[in-house]
């Protein structure tokens, strides 16, 4: 019987390993499994938070919290078993905000037509990963862009931590400044700040979700935080299940609509992959392997949440946790995905989890995407200044793609002005005609 048992499991291992490459890449199940679950409590808030911005829309928050979920955990497998990268996707904040506040409030659009909008968004993804151009567009970005726009995201999230955790707060006089440091949840997070820090200044393996895990819990007898009033909900699709409105979303007029997903989702989403592969060590001589792959998943991921009843779908920041915990295949989000669809029934557990327990993983995490900067070359202004722009545009502006467009544009016009025409490559000068008119057509709004 034992024999029989041990005969499954190494078969069960044979199977991950073909799959995942766990030897390969120099990792084990339990690494992974725990890189998964540390990425999906960094992020576990999108279950909360996602159906509140679109429920201010008008769409039916059950309905919403069953396609955040779905089209999360799909696109994450997606990722996991086809692309092999530890990188969750969900539908994105900045992007369920334009779909809220810009489209739906601001233009009077209905959310059902903006969900079509969202789905043809999806199926030009589809269309252009099939045809190698977005691959393209990851691997052809300079060195200086990558590892600016690495460092670029460790600022902007280091800086949603602080915020997360209020530590900063907004200022009327300086935009930003310090919050009240006897705030209870201040002092709680600075506390987690400094216990994960020394856990990982240990090499303890699992830091991150300890510290995790120790903040929510002392919250408790500190009535910051609460056990769950109960385990299990049943999930409530109906309200937003393929309710998109395919012919409005196809008029003329809502064509601008359509590029605004696609372009602001295509640089988020190539932003966020190369910031966390440059993290993880998995670009090869400054490219993406399996980058068509990895770029799929965000393409399936929004048609599905378009068709449940969700906005776009795409790669988060958040998975830089789950590298820095040590994951390194698609292994993790497996588990991820697994989590997702469990959170449909377990939303009150969910939501129990408190921002200020996983503000400080992403102030640390931040600081681990800083390293980056030690490979810019700095010697060299036309490709310092870009990557320090990017750097530093990413958190002010609140936005990855401006970051990386910004940077790109100054990468242009300095490598021009330096007569170094030939470090341009023709996808470049293409990016840098589209950006030059986004901004043009941004200026007379």
């Amino acid at each position: 019987m034992a024999q029989t048992e041990t005969a499954s499991l190494f078969a069960e291992t044979g199977l991950i390993e073909r799959v995942f490459h766990l030897a390969e890449n120099q990792t084990t199940i339990s690494r992974e499994l725990l890189g998964g679950l540390t990425t999906f409590m960094a992020m576990a808030y999108v279950v909360v938070v996602n159906p509140r911005i679109l429920g201010e829309a008008g769409m039916p928050v059950e309905g919403v919290l069953f396609a955040t979920c779905l089209s999360a955990a799909i696109a994450t497998l997606v990722m996991g078993i086809w692309a092999n990268y530890p990188i969750a996707l969900a539908p994105g904040m900045s992007l369920n905000a334009y779909f809220t506040y810009s489209i739906v409030l601001g233009r009077g659009v209905p959310w059902q037509t903006a969900l079509g909008v969202v789905f043809l968004s999806g199926l030009l993804f589809l269309v252009l990963t099939l045809t190698n151009i977005r691959e393209h567009i990851v691997n052809d970005i300079p060195d200086c862009l990558k590892h600016g726009t690495a460092a670029g995201i460790g600022f902007f999230i280091a800086f949603i931590g602080m915020r997360n955790a209020k530590i900063i707060v907004a200022n009327p006089a300086t935009f930003v400044g310090i919050g009240k440091i006897a705030d209870p949840q201040v002092l709680l997070a600075a506390f987690g700040l400094i216990l994960i820090a020394i856990l990982m200044s240990r090499r303890v393996v699992g830091a991150i979700l300890i510290g995790i895990v120790a903040i929510a819990l002392a919250g408790i007898p500190l009535h910051l935080a609460t056990w769950p009033s109960h385990l299990f909900s049943l999930p409530h699709p109906g309200g937003t299940f393929l309710k998109l409105d395919f012919r409005s979303a196809a008029k003329l007029g809502l064509g601008e609509l359509i590029f605004v997903f696609f372009f602001v989702d295509l640089f988020d989403n190539v932003g966020t992959l190369v910031g966390v592969c440059e993290q993880g060590g998995f670009l090869r001589d400054g490219k993406f392997p399996r980058a068509s792959r990895a770029l799929l998943a965000d393409a399936f991921g929004t048609m599905v949440g378009a068709l449940t009843g969700t906005s776009t779908v795409t790669s988060y920041i958040e998975s830089a946790a789950g590298v820095a915990s040590g994951a390194r295949t698609g292994l993790g989000n497996v588990l991820i995905a697994g989590l997702f669809l469990a959170a449909m029934f377990c939303a009150p557990v969910v939501a129990a989890i408190p921002t200020y327990a996983t503000a400080p993983a992403l102030i640390l995490v931040g600081a681990l995407m800083c390293g980056s900067l030690a490979k810019i070359r700095w010697d060299d202004f036309s490709d310092a200044f870009p990557a320090f722009l990017t750097m530093v545009a990413t958190p002010l502006t609140f936005s990855i793609a401006t970051g990386l467009s910004l940077g790109l544009l100054s990468f242009t016009f300095l490598k021009v002005g330096a007569g170094r025409r030939r470090e341009i490559s023709l996808l470049i000068w293409v990016l840098t005609i589209l950006f030059v008119l986004r901004y043009a057509f941004l200026g007379r709004e």
